[in-house]
């Protein structure tokens, strides 16, 4: 057994507030809005639960205002991102509590919150039920940025 897979052996097994040591901070690529959405995306992020359906908030790298993660990155969510690439104007979006959720046909795992002041991206692991991500989600968002015309 190599003294690598021993190391990250020891790092799987220890609890996620201990992983900060084993590099436990998650790689997600942050946006970077600009004018109102970036101070709305500001203010969302403090505003979101420390913890979502069971996961424990965490950290992310590089430390972005507008990237939150629970889970090690079981879920992840980005504001300020682009409008999503695949979504027509045609496109039927689903509300969950107030916020309309574009769900990308070609990533079953992404659903961005549109409508809105700026752009609010979730990724979401298999092992989660969407919708009550979603719905916990949807306070914050309707709080933190304004509905758009």
């Amino acid at each position: 057994m190599s003294h690598r897979f021993t190391r990250r052996t020891a790092c799987a097994l220890l609890l996620a507030p201990a992983l900060a040591g084993c590099g436990g901070a998650v790689r997600v690529d942050p946006p970077v809005p600009r004018g109102p959405a970036a101070a709305a995306c500001e203010a969302l992020g403090g505003r979101l639960p420390g913890r979502l359906d069971g996961l424990e908030r965490g950290e992310s790298t590089p430390a972005s205002p507008y990237v939150t993660v629970w889970g090690q990155g079981r879920i992840a969510l980005r504001c300020g991102v682009p409008r999503p690439p695949t979504m027509e104007a045609t496109a039927r979006v689903p509300e969950i509590d107030g916020v309309a959720w574009y769900a990308d046909p070609a990533r079953p795992a992404l659903f961005t919150a549109i409508g809105r002041v700026a752009y609010v991206e979730v990724t979401i692991s298999r092992e989660h039920v969407p919708e009550n991500v979603l719905v916990d989600l949807a306070a914050p968002i309707k709080a933190a940025l304004p509905q758009t015309g």
